[in-house]
């Protein structure tokens, strides 16, 4: 079943050229971090092009528990009336984070220094994440935490009564975790340090500067050295979310592997801690250019045109770049497949913790439809059969995982038997217009019986 309902299954098949405009929706991660910072100011914060998918949409509400006025002006634009740092209320309810490990673990970090107690919860694939590694740091500051055995939701967090200032550093590469410590940070005394050895997508220091906040960012031996003052009064802001990299994925990997595509994918931010996937595909030969490159809300953006290449050559992606692209692994397998020669992925063990185990929902389905690969604890290599030669014909497992399902869509584009999916349900917590999008182009996306 998919996180909000009923399994929606689907089947994608060959089809004709793709070809238009893809306006994909807004930047989920700044979506997220725009609600939660807007949330924590006094004042109105205003926000154009927010990405309406579930995920955000339950980030809203919990702003809304935690004391905020957050108002759908319509078309994209929201308003959020802030109720300053340190200001949460206690909600009434349990804050349900439905399939969104970003937004549960980013409102987690806004709260844990707050005196007040929040019950977290979401879908069955959230509650099966696992979530110690944000609530060990949380600790730190003096924040409790019940929940279910290998730490995972429902889970309550009781706030520190009197919270203290950290230096953490970050074992693995995530985002998430250190946006999380700072945003504890915020309603922490003095300095809150965090170290991270390899850098990760950087729009929770960006956008804290942006509200105010006193933040510096410094590249030492220790590694990128992060420091934040506590107890800002964040002023209030107009954002204008850029659209998702992450999201401009599917049409621009679908354009690559289509015969006689040209599909033109505008206003996608380009941050270079986010834009690891296209770098990739450039060097494996796909045909995608960036066009009116420009800056928009302190976010480096361009157009990015993307046409069919039938030369693809598979290589093995730099292993310290997999923090610029962890989301789009999945299909950049799909377009490894359709590539020639091996596409080795090195440093991915973060897959195996998302919505679902990527590594593993990908091999499955993948050799499913008759493409050989190998894979360990924290990488795969994908044996591409070239252009024309993917067999498809297989119904593959979602995991209740949004990327999953667009992936294994993409796949099925350019195969020589139709490509389904179990439950395409999930695409709507990042992606609602992805069907209708993709169809525009000229995809053969249907929903089946299930």
């Amino acid at each position: 079943m998919s996180g909000h309902g009923d399994p929606i299954p689907m089947t994608s098949r060959a089809c004709g050229p793709l070809t238009g405009r893809a306006e994909v929706p807004g930047d989920k991660s700044i979506s997220h971090r725009s609600l939660i910072l807007g949330a924590l100011c006094v004042g109105e914060t205003t926000i154009s092009g927010l990405l309406e998918g579930q995920d955000v949409l339950d980030t809203a509400q919990a702003m809304r528990a935690f004391g905020a006025k957050v108002t759908d002006l319509g078309e994209g634009n929201w308003s959020v009336q802030g109720v300053g740092v340190g200001g949460f209320a206690e909600p009434d309810g349990v804050i349900d984070c439905g399939n969104s490990g970003t937004g549960v673990r980013l409102i987690m970090g806004a709260m844990a220094t707050s005196p007040i107690v929040a019950t977290f919860s979401g879908d069955a694939s959230l509650n099966g994440r696992p979530m110690a590694r944000v609530t060990d740091p949380l600790a730190l500051f003096g924040c409790q935490t019940v929940g279910r055995s290998g730490g995972r939701l429902p889970m309550t967090l009781v706030g520190a009564q009197d919270p203290v200032s950290v230096r953490y550093t970050v074992p693995v590469p995530s985002a998430q975790v250190k946006s999380a410590v700072l945003l504890a940070g915020l309603n922490a005394p003095g300095q809150t340090v965090v170290i991270e050895a390899e850098a990760t997508r950087d729009h929770t220091e960006r956008m804290l500067a942006g509200f105010g906040a006193e933040i510096s960012v410094e590249n030492t031996e220790e590694g990128r050295v992060i420091t934040l003052t506590g107890q800002p009064e964040l002023q209030p802001q107009h954002i204008e979310v850029p659209r998702d990299p992450s999201s401009a994925a599917f049409p621009v990997c679908a354009a690559l592997i289509v015969p006689g595509s040209d599909v033109l994918v505008p206003g996608i931010g380009l941050n270079p801690t986010r834009a690891g996937l296209f770098t990739t595909l450039r060097e494996m030969g796909a045909d995608l250019t960036y066009e009116n490159e420009r800056e928009e809300g302190g976010e480096p953006v361009a157009d990015l045109r993307a046409r069919f290449s039938p030369d693809l050559k598979g290589i093995e992606v730099p292993e310290d770049r997999a923090a610029s692209m962890i989301d789009e692994y999945p299909v950049l397998s799909v377009v490894a497949a359709y590539a020639q020669g091996e596409t080795v992925m090195r440093g991915v063990k973060e897959l195996r913790v998302k919505e679902s185990d990527r590594i593993d929902a990908m091999a499955a389905g993948l050799r499913a439809n008759g493409i050989d690969l190998q894979d360990g604890p924290d990488w795969w290599i994908v044996q591409g059969r070239g252009h024309g030669n993917v067999a498809g014909g297989a119904t593959c497992a979602s995991h209740l995982d949004h990327r999953i399902a667009m992936s294994f869509l993409i796949l099925g584009m350019a195969s020589e038997k139709p490509v389904s999916v179990d439950d395409g349900g999930p695409i709507a917590t990042s992606f609602p217009i992805f069907e209708p999008l993709m169809g525009q182009l000229g995809a053969q996306i249907n929903r089946t019986e299930s």
